[in-house]
Order: structure tokens, then sequence, then C-alpha cells
């Protein structure tokens, strides 16, 4: 009654082992940011979270609540929900909300909405080489067949806005073409947001969250179901706290999702933070404003030193970095570690053994890796 889920084992060694350490390899896959624990720490590049830091506006919610933490979470996540739908859609707000469901993070909702949101059958990722695991893993512990990218049978579509981990990015019509042309009809198609925030103080425009007519005219006329989440832990730096939401395509996807959601997945610190983040205009604005700065100085380092090719919007929080050398990036991601300024490898996970991403920090941080990499130098450009 009992099976594994199957994965792609990656080569073995002492420092792969140790990348793999807090991982259960046959019932998990593997993610970023677990090196924060080891000694000799110092910044963790491999998670892609906000570079400057928790908001101190959160931060101090949560302090506030602790006297409370004796009561069980508000099992409706009222009034953060209510505060969330009007971040979400500030003139539309009321229009929208009975669509919203929070949970532990967006891996519990695209977990749920995989179990009983959707007719079994295959999944297929978004067009991309590779992308965020969860989806497939997901898919694959509720017996979907793992399909191709461009397979049309697929009754079940995942992909992120922007890419995890590439970060390419689809407009909004150029994402609505895609799910008009190459998901088929009587589907589910999930789209994790997340990092769309980053694009800017304009966000919504590009988001499917301003396309409620498109999506109910998928539903209606073509059976195509259209859920769109986020998670809040990246932008706003809160990890450890798990917090994401999704907005079904009708009420009655939202029950049947919610029906089959344990209570109090996200609890009292994780409610009081978000809604607190949620009306820190300066800490969006400086993210804003600092944030493509940052990450083109990391970016110039890596592409006028080494000549690696480096993947990505703009706007996007990380930089992904093919060598075109898989021993070299084997290398440099155990030398990060090493040093303690661990990077995300593209093997693990991924299956882009030449690949390597690194998360957006601020310029102290930056020259620390920067140092670290500096050894590779005679390696890739001898003189």
């Amino acid at each position: 009654f009992f099976s594994f889920v199957s994965f792609t084992f990656v080569m073995s060694s002492p420092r792969t082992e140790q990348l793999w350490s807090t991982w259960d390899r046959k019932t998990q896959d593997f993610h970023a940011g677990q090196e924060w624990q080891m000694e000799g720490f110092i910044e963790d590049f491999s998670l892609d979270v906000n570079g400057l830091g928790v908001p101190a506006s959160g931060q101090k919610a949560c302090e506030e609540l602790l006297g409370d933490i004796h009561h069980y979470p508000p099992a409706d996540f009222e009034p953060c929900l209510t505060h969330l739908a009007k971040f979400l859609w500030p003139d539309e707000w009321e229009d929208h909300k009975g669509r919203v469901l929070m949970g532990n993070g967006c891996s519990e909702l695209i977990d749920l909405i995989i179990r009983c949101g959707t007719l079994r059958g295959g999944f297929k990722p978004g067009p991309y080489h590779t992308q965020y695991k969860e989806f497939e893993r997901s898919a694959k512990a509720n017996g979907f067949k793992i399909l191709q990218p461009d397979d049309m049978s697929a009754t079940l579509t995942g992909l992120c806005n922007p890419n995890v981990p590439t970060g390419d990015y689809m407009p909004v019509e150029e994402l609505k073409e895609y799910i008009e042309d190459k998901c088929p009809n009587g589907s589910t198609v999930i789209v994790d947001e997340t990092n769309q925030l980053w694009i800017g103080k304009h966000w919504r425009e590009q988001s499917l969250l301003t396309q409620t007519a498109w999506i109910q005219q998928m539903s209606r006329l073509r059976g195509i179901r259209v859920y769109v989440l986020h998670s809040w832990s990246k932008f706003f730096c809160c990890p450890g706290i798990r917090v994401g939401s999704c907005v079904a395509p009708s009420v009655d996807a939202y029950e049947m999702v919610k029906s089959h959601q344990v209570p109090w997945t996200v609890n009292c610190l994780g409610l009081a933070f978000l809604q607190a983040v949620l009306y820190d205009e300066e800490y969006m604005t400086r993210t804003w404003n600092v944030y493509p700065l940052l990450r083109e100085r990391m970016k110039n380092y890596i592409e006028s030193v080494f000549k690696w090719k480096v993947h990505g919007e703009p706007w996007v929080p990380f930089l992904w970095i093919d060598t075109g050398d898989e021993e070299l990036t084997h290398s440099i991601v155990a030398t990060c570690r090493d040093k303690g300024v661990p990077v995300r490898h593209g093997k693990l996970g991924y299956d882009s053994p030449t690949c390597f991403r690194v998360a957006i920090r601020l310029p102290a941080r930056q020259d620390i890796l920067f140092h670290t990499l500096e050894a590779f130098r005679p390696q890739v450009c001898p003189p």
C-alpha cells in the first residue's frame, strides 16, 4: 500500500553527502537554505530571500504577539486574510477575497491543489529546461505520470513566473497565450508568482491577479482551472515562518481545496508578520530601488572576470550562472560552502550540473563571495 517517490540521485561524494544531510532522499527533493547552522557560516547565497533582511515591522509584530501564543491561530486567518486581499486588489478586494486561501508557504498549497484540485493523469512543467521541483515531487507522490513540457495530454501543468531557478519571465499576455495554446481543455494550471513582486511597484499590472475575467472565461469555455500562488517568504525575508497564498479560479474550486486543508497551517506569528509587512511601504520601496543595482553589480563581476553565462531578468533576486564545466561548478559549490558562503548547486534537484544559483546580497556580503570565487580566477582565466 505504500511506495516511495523515486528521484534522480546525484554523484555521491563526501561534500555532496553534506549538502543532502538534512534531506531524506527517498521521500524528499533537495532545497537550498539548510547550511545556516554549520560552523563558520557567514552568508547564505543559496537562498533567494531579500538581502535587506527581515523587515523591522514584521519582527516587531511577532515580538508583540509572543504573549498570545497560548492561543490557537484563527481558523479563518483573519484579520490577516482581509489585509492580504486589500494588498492584492486595492480597489476590488471584496470581489475576490472569497477565493483566497492562505497556507504554509507555496509548497503546501501546491500539494493541496495537486491532491484534490485536479484530475489524475499526467503532469508537465513549464516551457523551461528546469524549474522548481515541488510541482513534480507532489505530482509523483500522487500518482501522476511525468510528461515533457510540450505534451498536450497533461491534466496538470505547473510553472513559476518568473521561473525558478533560471529567471526566465513571461509578461502576462505571453503567459496567457502559453496557457491557451499549450494547456489542454479540462486541465489544471498552477502558476507560482512568488518572485513577481520583485518587478517593482507596478507588479500587479503583469500579474494574473488582474486577469480574473480571462481566468473565469478559461474555466467556463474550456474547463481549464488556473490557480495563482504567492509565497511571501522570499520578498519579505521570512522563510522560517512559512506563509503563502493561493487565488482559486472560483469559489467552488477554493472550497474543494480548503476542504482538504488541515486547520491552523499558518501560525499566529506568521499571520501577524504578514499583516504588518503588507503595509511596510518603506521596505518595499527600498527593495525596488536598490535590488536592480545590487544585481547588476554581481552580474558585472561574474561576467567581466569569469565570462560565465548569467541568466535571468534584471530584477529577479538571483543569478543563474552557467560555467559550462560540471567539475568546475562542483568545486565552486563545495568551496563556497567550506568558506561559509553557500550557493545553490544546479545539479541537485535541477539536473543542471554546470550551473549554480547565487542570491543577491548587499555589497559588503557580495565582496566576501567575490573573494571566495577569486580562487578560481587562475583556473578560468589563465595569464
